[in-house]
């Protein structure tokens, strides 16, 4: 039996006995790779951006092969992967983004389809991941509230809140205190009510009951007939909608409704559409005739959260993200 398939078949209880350092590089990627998706989620929850976390967590990888020698069998070996990519993720933020998000928009916001989050384990109580996404951490409001924290304080309720990890084991991961810890947990669990929106206890998420369904439905045929009436019939009164990257977010339902006009929405013709579902939140993506091709071409996505049997808010993304959904490049006309 090569040692690839022993080290396999004894899960992590090998490294965690012995350290990584007589591990070579094939096994040790063997022994990695099944804590992908997992690690992926944790730094997209950190960075809000599928393609940041996509590199975060190649460089997670390639630190983690670079320091196996300090794997000493003191934590589990998916901790001691979380701490560098927790890490990885704190240095990026400080290079690229070191203040956080204002004003209720994330401009790099970026989808995560729902065909991935199926790859996170889900029946084993163990799985930090499995309590995680049923605690409906990974909705896009969610991700927007936490990308208003300052990034040791959104790393502190990530890992505490979501993850579960001790205050003590945080405070080594951060080099801080306890104490610190704790009021930092404090301060980011009060940011977050702030952001969140009242009612997210009570949203459908992705449990698409038989009222979800046709809401969606309803909204989808008003979007393809551009009936702009019949669309904000179906909002709340403080719904929102952002696009981003593209600046720009609109807060109640009159604002939300001179956007769609001004956008030059009302009356576009040959839109079709495919349902989706992106973030454990339902989605439609939109195609748009173009006569030149012959074809409905990619035009944008909605992702929709309901609450109370009514949309609260939709968040648009731009025809760039449907290759990582997985979407059709095109239509045909029939």
């Amino acid at each position: 039996m090569s040692a690839d398939v022993r080290l396999e078949e004894l899960g992590m209880n090998e490294p965690e006995r012995s350290g990584l350092s007589k591990v070579d590089e094939p096994e040790f990627s063997r022994l990695v790779e099944r804590h992908r998706r997992e690690l992926h989620v944790h730094c997209y929850r950190m960075l809000g951006s599928f393609q940041d976390a996509e590199d975060t967590v190649q460089e997670t990888f390639l630190r983690a092969w670079r320091r196996r020698e300090t794997f000493e069998g003191r934590s589990t070996f998916r901790a001691w992967l979380y701490r560098i990519a927790t890490n990885a993720c704190l240095d990026l933020l400080a290079k690229r983004r070191p203040e956080p998000a204002t004003g209720g928009e994330v401009l790099w916001l970026q989808p995560y389809p729902d065909r991935l989050l199926d790859e996170l384990p889900a029946d084993d109580a163990d799985e930090p991941e499995a309590v995680a996404v049923a605690r409906e951490t990974i909705e896009l409001a969610y991700l927007v509230a936490v990308q208003h924290l300052a990034p040791r304080p959104r790393a502190v309720l990530i890992m505490r809140d979501v993850l579960g990890w001790p205050a003590k084991d945080v405070a080594e991961l951060l080099g801080d205190t306890v104490n610190s810890v704790n009021s930092a947990l404090q301060r980011a669990r009060a940011g977050m009510r702030e952001h969140l929106p009242a009612e997210r206890q009570d949203w459908a998420g992705g449990d698409e009951d038989l009222g979800t369904r046709e809401l969606v439905r309803r909204y989808t045929d008003a979007s393809v007939d551009t009936d702009i009436d019949r669309l904000a019939a179906l909002v709340t009164d403080d719904v929102r909608t952002s696009m981003p990257p593209t600046p720009g977010l609109y807060v109640g339902r009159d604002a939300v409704v001179d956007y769609w006009v001004e956008s030059g929405f009302e009356g576009m013709t040959g839109l079709r559409t495919v349902p989706t579902s992106v973030n454990r939140q339902p989605a439609v993506a939109y195609y748009h005739w173009h006569a030149e091709e012959g074809a409905y071409l990619p035009l944008t996505i909605d992702v929709l959260r309901i609450a109370g049997g009514a949309i609260t808010e939709i968040i648009t993304f731009h025809a760039d993200q449907f290759p990582l959904l997985e979407l059709p490049e095109r239509l045909p006309a029939s």
